[in-house]
C-alpha cells in the first residue's frame, strides 16, 4: 500500500516539478524576468488565490459542513502554534538576524503555491476546500505573529494589512457566499473556476524562476539550515499525521493538511527577511533548498498519511 501510494504521489509531485523546471529554464533564458515574476506573483496573490477560495467554498451550506470548517481551522491553528513552540525551543541562541529566519522558515510552509495544486490533484474539490482553510489560517498568523516576530516590533501589526490581504478577502467572500448559501451563476462561476485553475501553472513557473536565481551553497553548508529543513520537511508533517490520526479526524482533511505541512519553506520568509534586515541570503537559500528537497520528502510524508489514514 505504501509503495503504491508513493508511486502515485511521486508522479503528481513530479508534474509540479516539471512545471517548476520550465520556470527555471525560462528564468535562465531571460523569458521570465524579475519584473515579470513580480507581476505574475501579483496576479496569483490578488486574483487567483481569492478565486481559489471562492471556488472551493461553492458548496451547499449545512451545519455539519460549517462544523467541519471550524474543526479544520482549529486544527490548522494548533499545528502552526505547535510549530511556533517547537522552533522557539530548538532555535534559542545565536544572532537574532539568523535565528528569526530559521524559526520563520520552519513555521511557515509554502502551503498556497505548492500545496493547493497537489491537494487538488490528489483529493479533488475536497482538497481545495481543506487546503483553502489551511491557507486562510496561515495568512492570519503570518500577517500577525509572523510579521511581529520577524520585525521585532509589535507596532508593525495593522488591521489595514489584514483587511487588505488578498487571502483574507478571498476567504471572507467565500465564507459569506457559503453561509448565505449563495451559488454563483454559471456566467460568473466559470470564469472564477478558470482563474482558480491557474493556481497550478503560474506559481510553479514563479518558483522555478526564483530557483534559477538562487544560491544553494549557504543552506547546504549551514548546520542550522539542515536542522530547519529537517523540521520543516519531515518532523512537523510526520508529527501532524500521528496527532491528527490519534484524534480520528476526517482522512481527507488529514491528508490535505499533511500536504500543507510537508510543503517547503514559504517564499514570504525572504520577503520579510529582506524588509526587516534579517539574514536575507540565508532565507533565499532555505526557500530554494527546501523546495528541491521536497520532491523527495513530500511524496514520502503524504504516502505515510495515505497509509495511516486512507482517503475515502
Amino acid at each position: 500500500m505504501f509503495a503504491e501510494n508513493l508511486i502515485i504521489i511521486s508522479q503528481q509531485v513530479l508534474v509540479l516539478f516539471i512545471l517548476i523546471a520550465v520556470g527555471f529554464v525560462c528564468g535562465r533564458c531571460g523569458i521570465i524576468t524579475e519584473h515579470a515574476s513580480k507581476k505574475m506573483t501579483d496576479i496569483v496573490l490578488y486574483v487567483v488565490t481569492p478565486c481559489v477560495m471562492v471556488s472551493a467554498f461553492q458548496r451547499s451550506f449545512s451545519l455539519d459542513l460549517l462544523g467541519r470548517v471550524g474543526i479544520a481551522a482549529l486544527t490548522a491553528a494548533l499545528i502552526i502554534a505547535a510549530s511556533i513552540v517547537l522552533v522557539r525551543l530548538v532555535f534559542r541562541k545565536g544572532d537574532a538576524s539568523r535565528r528569526k529566519v530559521l524559526q520563520f522558515s520552519v513555521v511557515f510552509s509554502n502551503c498556497g503555491f505548492m500545496s493547493l495544486p497537489l491537494q487538488n490533484a490528489l483529493l479533488g474539490d475536497d482538497g481545495w476546500f481543506y487546503g483553502s482553510i489551511f491557507v486562510a489560517v496561515f495568512n492570519l498568523v503570518v500577517w500577525t505573529y509572523g510579521l511581529a516576530d520577524m520585525s521585532g516590533d509589535i507596532k508593525q501589526l495593522s488591521v489595514r494589512r489584514l483587511a487588505t490581504n488578498p487571502g483574507i478577502i478571498g476567504v471572507t467572500a467565500a465564507l459569506i457566499l457559503f453561509i448565505c448559501n449563495i451559488t454563483l451563476p454559471t456566467v460568473i462561476a466559470e470564469p472564477v473556476k478558470h482563474l482558480a485553475n491557474l493556481n497550478t501553472p503560474l506559481p510553479m513557473l514563479i518558483i522555478g524562476f526564483y530557483l534559477s536565481r538562487a544560491d544553494f551553497k549557504k543552506a547546504f553548508t549551514d548546520a542550522g539550515a539542515y536542522l530547519a529543513m529537517a523540521l520543516r520537511l519531515a518532523v512537523i508533517p510526520v508529527a501532524a499525521i500521528f496527532a491528527m490520526s490519534a484524534f480520528g479526524l476526517d482522512s481527507k482533511m488529514v491528508i490535505a493538511f499533511v500536504i500543507a505541512c510537508s510543503a517547503p519553506t514559504a517564499a514570504t520568509t525572504t520577503m520579510f527577511a529582506a524588509k526587516y534586515d534579517r539574514d536575507a541570503a540565508l532565507s533565499v537559500s532555505l526557500v530554494a533548498s527546501s523546495t528541491l528537497l521536497s520532491v523527495i520528502t513530500m511524496p514520502l510524508a503524504v504516502s505515510l498519511a495515505y497509509t495511516i489514514c486512507p482517503a475515502a
